[in-house]
């Protein structure tokens, strides 16, 4: 009997056998590979742009970066998400704000997101928490009035649909995250897809040190074809062609990927339905489910974690809401009691095994451990 991590990824022979064709070619690093996986990116998405990264923190810092977050702007994000979401801002000079989340979609609220909005708001960023389709159209109507741009973080979100349209094609900017634990895996890596020609242009440049080489592109006159031109205080984020060979071929197992992902979310829903004191994710159309988030009552979250992991389920917790984290708190004055939704989910979350590779019978083998925890009462 495995142990069931919360997430893991899934590799096979075709996965190998592109990696190994990279390693044997004449390309490691800025080569066709990275071309490719940017191109089936588009092409899945329907975006006009895809612009590659070395990580998905890396992606939000450069999106952050093509959207003008400079000092003195503000990005308005929820607490409930990964610290990179507010980092990025913080990176450029800019500073965080939060809005508490929606308890029914676990995302960002949008009317609470309205209450922050001020003339320094450069960036809204709702997040599709673990792979739920966050609704954008308020957002957008928000942005509209204020002058900002929206960016969704869909890290957790490749393969959700909105209406029948992929994550990737509403936000002016939107991020993904090829970790192990994600929907696809390049083993670090991210993507930024937009529609627009000028925020394309500035992630390009952020991801190579801010040099360009394209003579059009060049505020002065090259000395000849060897010339580049640094433009902006950018950085070394360029994703391999190791990697892009991985994330290439993991592209064409990813429609099967989010369909697992699916019927084993149902499968718990459908076990874990009338457990007392035990309380399902929420479910939409389109869900990608990246996370399986279970709400159980916060005085036994702890407990429920250490009788799993007795039993060879080592589920996680996703995440401690970042105004929370110590530095944010240090640096930043927010404290416990300021977004008390995402504070309550925080304190009842468990992230149950949700990957590819795990079968009907180990769902059951988790769903049943939940039960006899339920009804143990301690």
């Amino acid at each position: 009997m495995r142990v069931l991590s919360y997430g893991r990824q899934y590799i096979d022979d075709d996965d190998i056998a592109a990696v190994v064709a990279v390693l044997k070619g004449d390309w490691l690093t800025q080569g066709p590979s990275v071309s490719a996986f940017e191109k089936a990116f588009e092409d899945y998405t329907g975006a006009k742009h895809a612009v590659s990264f070395a990580n998905g923190t890396a992606a939000l810092h450069g999106a952050y970066f093509a959207a003008g977050v400079e000092p003195g702007d503000e990005v308005l994000t929820t607490p409930m998400t990964f610290a990179a979401t507010g980092n990025g801002a913080l990176y450029l000079g800019g500073s965080v704000t939060f809005a508490d989340i929606d308890p029914e979609t676990l995302c960002l609220d949008p009317k609470k997101a309205e209450e922050k909005i001020t003339p320094a708001t450069r960036v809204i960023a709702p997040v599709s928490f673990a792979g739920y389709p966050v609704d954008l159209a308020p957002f957008k109507k928000l942005a509209e009035k204020q002058g900002a741009v929206i960016i969704e973080d869909g890290c957790h979100a490749l393969g959700a649909m909105r209406g029948g349209v992929p994550a990737g094609r509403e936000a002016d900017l939107t991020v993904f995250s090829f970790h192990p634990v994600k929907h696809i895996t390049t083993g670090e890596g991210g993507m930024v897809v937009t529609n627009s020609d000028e925020f394309a242009r500035r992630l390009r440049l952020f991801r190579t040190h801010g040099i360009t080489k394209d003579p059009a592109e060049m505020e002065e006159a090259p000395d000849g074809p060897w010339s580049t031109e640094m433009q902006a205080l950018g950085f070394n984020y360029r994703l391999s062609d190791i990697h892009a060979s991985l994330g290439l071929s993991q592209m064409k197992k990813l429609d099967s990927f989010t369909a697992r992902r699916r019927e084993i979310a149902a499968l718990y829903d459908e076990l874990l339905s009338g457990i007392s004191g035990v309380k399902t994710p929420p479910a939409t159309e389109g869900h990608a489910y990246h996370l399986y988030p279970l709400r159980v009552e916060a005085g036994r979250r702890a407990e429920f974690m250490t009788k799993l992991r007795e039993k060879g389920v080592a589920g996680m917790v996703h995440y401690l809401p970042l105004h929370l984290h110590l530095y944010y708190r240090r640096n930043f004055g927010w404290k416990k009691g300021d977004f008390p939704e995402a504070e309550a989910f925080y304190s009842e979350e468990i992230s149950l095994p949700m990957f590819y590779g795990l079968s009907d019978d180990e769902v059951r083998r988790v769903a049943g451990e939940i039960r006899e925890i339920a009804e143990s009462r301690g």
